[in-house]
């Protein structure tokens, strides 16, 4: 083991972590990272596969991400549209549709229903305070119930609810019943609307990098040097009014304050001496991660443009939830994602890996045209099974936790400064809520040394 001194220890070397640690050394702070992985990148993951990447993990970028936008120019990368042209594949309570552009295929009253219920969501999201949104003021109604239990009245057309259902496991990787009303409407908020979740042009899945996204957090590492300590899980956090020193498995570094930039629910598998407040656990216990399991299949080309499709399906009877075109952009292969999420995902892993290629294969095929079927390649990313992540793409909260905790959801601690997309105020859940937090984190840290 490692004795190490420093101003600042950072636990946890995703995005935010070493985007709070960028911060603080350009301001003269000496910093190290520990990192429990043998990587950098959290919930990152891009992966080398017949001459292109692809990620494994997050993977889009949308325009109004201005942190991720700022970072990729700085950082020299590169970015390309995700590919949307053409038809697209709706599936909906065992009706088949297809439809062009972003506007789905379905009855005028279905879609007059979906169209103000996604207008009154937005107006109730708009209430939800993003510093407190304990403080809005129907926080204990919001609070007090599910998603589930007011997506009726949202939404009351049979079919705009299964569309609507379908959206929100593939935004959270959770089911409805598993999300605090106010806590989606927050949520929401942070985006700018619901929509802004779930669409493509002008949305959260606009872009896309050509280094992957993991380039982003390898890039932010590089000036760290030795600096961060890989492969090194941190079990204990001493805390005194001297500073902090942090136990992880291949060092002991000795601090005059932390940043931790973990997922909430990993925060609670530490141990902090003293203990954290008691309120601080209570939230901790409370946050459940999201069930995503990502799968990738790689062909000659991608031959579904050639017959004016997209690439894109979305479907409520098939494990797979929704289908986009993955291939990259020197089009040395066609690929499709699919994504597994909720009660799926966690019915997936259970299954042998020759039959979830098969079932996946046969999905695509269903929902893209019988060449999908042959693959060149297939690999998956089960982001429940990572100990080190436990799930994706986001912590939720159920019902009932923020109005009792949400006070906690970024207060520090002593010296013990809290980061990772969870604590955002503007895109929580992605890549520009984690470079936010981490802003902040630093932004705290430096006021206090």
């Amino acid at each position: 083991m490692q004795d190490r001194r420093c101003d600042v220890i950072v636990v946890g070397a995703g995005l935010s972590g070493l985007n709070a640690a960028r911060r603080l050394m350009a301001l003269g702070a000496d910093v190290v990272v520990v990192e429990a992985r043998d990587r950098v990148g959290g919930r990152t993951l891009s992966v080398s596969h017949h001459g292109a990447v692809f990620d494994h993990g997050a993977q889009w970028i949308g325009p109004t991400q201005h942190r991720v936008h700022e970072l990729v120019r700085e950082l020299g990368l590169q970015t390309f549209p995700q590919f949307h042209n053409g038809t697209k594949v709706m599936d909906i309570r065992g009706k088949r549709s297809s439809y062009r552009g972003a506007i789905p295929s379905m009855s005028i009253p279905g879609l007059l229903v979906a169209e103000l219920g996604l207008r009154r969501l937005d107006a109730m999201a708009s209430k939800v305070p993003l510093r407190a949104p304990q403080q809005a003021v129907s926080a204990a109604e919001w609070d007090s119930q599910t998603l589930a239990s007011m997506r009726r009245k949202l939404v009351p057309h049979r079919d705009a609810r299964a569309m609507f259902d379908l959206a929100v496991r593939t935004v959270f990787g959770a089911e409805p019943s598993e999300l605090s009303l106010l806590y989606f409407l927050f949520y929401v908020h942070t985006a700018g609307g619901f929509r802004k979740l779930v669409e493509i042009e002008g949305c959260a899945q606009q872009d896309r990098l050509v280094e992957g996204t993991q380039t982003l957090s390898a890039r932010l590492a590089e000036p760290l040097g030795d600096r961060v300590v890989l492969s090194s899980p941190v079990r204990v956090i001493h805390q005194s009014d001297d500073g902090v020193i942090v136990e992880s498995e291949r060092a002991r570094v000795s601090a005059k304050a932390a940043i931790v930039a973990i997922p909430p629910h990993l925060v609670g598998h530490l141990r902090f001496e003293p203990a954290l407040p008691a309120r601080r656990g209570q939230l901790l216990q409370r946050y459940g991660m999201g069930a995503t399991t990502k799968v990738i299949a790689l062909y000659p080309e991608a031959s579904w443009r050639s017959r004016g499709l997209s690439g894109e399906a979305v479907c409520d009877g098939w494990p797979i939830s929704c289908v986009f075109d993955n291939s990259p952009v020197n089009g040395s292969v066609g690929a499709l994602v699919g994504f597994v999420v909720g009660e799926h995902a966690r019915r997936w892993s259970g299954l042998a890996l020759a039959d979830r290629r098969r079932l996946a294969l046969d999905v695509f095929a269903d929902l893209i045209g019988p060449p999908a079927s042959s693959a060149l390649d297939y690999f998956e990313q089960d982001w429940a099974a990572e100990p080190w992540t436990g799930g994706c793409p986001v912590a939720v909260l159920p019902a009932g936790a923020m109005t009792s905790f949400g006070d906690m959801l970024r207060a520090p601690v002593g010296r013990v400064s809290f980061a990772g997309t969870e604590t955002a105020q503007h895109w929580c859940g992605y890549l520009e809520g984690a470079l936010e937090a981490g802003e902040r984190a630093a932004v705290e840290v430096l006021a206090r040394l």
